[in-house]
């Protein structure tokens, strides 16, 4: 998402490089093009401009140490800025003193909020809760269904009374419901609609006023930009909103909802929505976005995503068949499906601290040869994978048939597969003799995805 923002905040940062000291003549040209970056990013422009005075009163106000370069100084200033505009630390959910904590999801409509809930309601229950979904949207065709669904792939409770009952009798009755099947938070998934209007408000202030949630969540797509922050602050002058859900963070839109919303509208973001699976739900850290955002990484959040979706036990296994050059194509196969479910390859790197500003604009990511990769292993037997040996003439021609390849791309995975191996087996004698031993050759293997 802030991929666009990044780059132009870099260019912006190299104008100040070569100065000797910060001056307000030599940073006026860098700081024109970071207003102007964040403008192009959809930031609000109220924000931009006080968020540019106060870089512009923090630089000048600074001796700038010996051993720090002026460029670097004021991508610290503009980092720490950024956080202070962000909200400077992650917001948790509010809890009752005595479960149930009741937590309402408002919004407009097709911003997924019921989505949403499912993804919060799983997160909930990773961290040990008991979470319950209610189905209080009677207007939407079938939302209270998906909402069911989405509540069985997430394995926790669901309750509602269809289509033709009161939103406000179904809310009341969740809390009963919750205490019977001894759940510690209730999830409303309210009524959208595709504009603000009073009878929406009405209907959300009353539920509101009955059941006296602890948290009202406004859920927004950051893909409509200033949409969304506009929305989020009518919603808060009528219903007081304790936070927001930011919906699609992984799209390609410019970002300036996250930056500007919580200025403009007084409420903090605690979660934002990473793609589209029920586990694609983070909470919101400043700090972190403000990394992503100056090309820093997110080292953080991948090594927590790798810690919720490795397995553990897996993993072990396959250090120990590398070290001994025992792993086949079915443990490589396993591997690359590990790696699958911590997202796409361009985030991963985009996570990796320094790993942005390497890669080119034109950089294709292997994403479609991994696809084919991983038909060809699907395509094979069980013998063929644990073995590779086996797969003669006809056996390519079988496979190649049922992956939609060809025999030569064939060829060159299993040809790759026994390079890697041969390299691997190398890098581990290599870190078994220390330092001084002799490591892998240049020029290893360019297996299929991997390139």
């Amino acid at each position: 998402m802030f991929e666009s923002l990044t780059k132009k905040l870099d260019a912006a940062f190299k104008h100040i490089r070569g100065q000797g000291r910060l001056t307000e003549k030599n940073m006026k040209d860098g700081l024109q093009q970071i207003r102007q970056a964040l403008l192009e990013a959809d930031v609000n422009y109220k924000v931009v401009k006080k968020f540019i005075q106060r870089v512009q009163d923090e630089a000048l106000g600074q001796k700038v140490l010996e051993s720090i370069h002026p460029s670097q100084q004021i991508v610290k200033i503009v980092h720490d800025e950024l956080i202070k505009l962000m909200g400077e630390k992650h917001e948790p959910l509010r809890r009752a003193d005595k479960p149930p904590t009741v937590i309402m999801m408002v919004g407009l409509q097709g911003q997924g909020k019921t989505t949403s809930a499912a993804k919060l309601a799983k997160l909930l229950k990773k961290q040990g809760h008991h979470p319950l979904l209610v189905g209080a949207d009677v207007y939407r065709p079938a939302a209270i269904k998906q909402l069911e669904v989405l509540a069985d792939k997430a394995g926790v409770e669901f309750f509602s009374l269809g289509e033709h009952a009161n939103p406000v009798d179904i809310c009341v009755m969740a809390k009963g419901e919750a205490q019977m099947r001894r759940c510690d938070y209730i999830l409303l998934d309210t009524a959208g609609r595709l504009h603000i209007d009073e009878k929406m408000m009405g209907e959300v202030r009353t539920i509101a006023h009955q059941i006296k949630p602890h948290e009202i969540l406004f859920v927004a797509n950051a893909m409509t930009g200033q949409d969304a922050v506009n929305s989020a602050k009518q919603f808060h002058e009528n219903l007081a909103l304790t936070g927001v859900l930011l919906t699609q963070m992984d799209g390609d839109a410019r970002g300036g909802a996250a930056i500007s919303l919580i200025d403009v509208t007084g409420c903090p973001i605690k979660f934002i929505g990473t793609g589209e699976g029920l586990d694609a739900l983070e909470p919101f850290v400043p700090g972190r976005l403000a990394d992503q955002i100056l090309g820093m990484g997110d080292i953080v959040s991948l090594v927590e995503r790798a810690q919720e979706v490795v397995d553990k036990e897996q993993a072990i296994k396959f250090q120990e068949k590398v070290r001994k050059a025992t792993w086949d194509l079915e443990d490589f196969l396993q591997q690359m499906q590990q790696v699958k479910k911590m997202g796409s390859l361009g985030d991963l790197m985009k996570k990796i601290p320094g790993m942005s500003k390497m890669m080119p604009d034109d950089m294709e990511l292997p994403e479609e040869e991994l696809k084919r990769t991983e038909a060809i292993i699907y395509s094979m037997t069980m013998r063929e994978r644990r073995n590779p040996n086996l797969i003669n003439g006809s056996r390519r021609r079988r496979i190649a048939g049922g992956s939609g390849t060809s025999v030569q791309e064939i060829n060159a995975l299993l040809r790759d597969f026994e390079k890697m191996k041969k390299m691997m087996k190398q890098m581990m004698k290599g870190m078994k003799r220390g330092p001084k031993g002799p490591g892998p050759r240049p020029g290893g293997p360019r297996m299929a995805g991997f390139r």
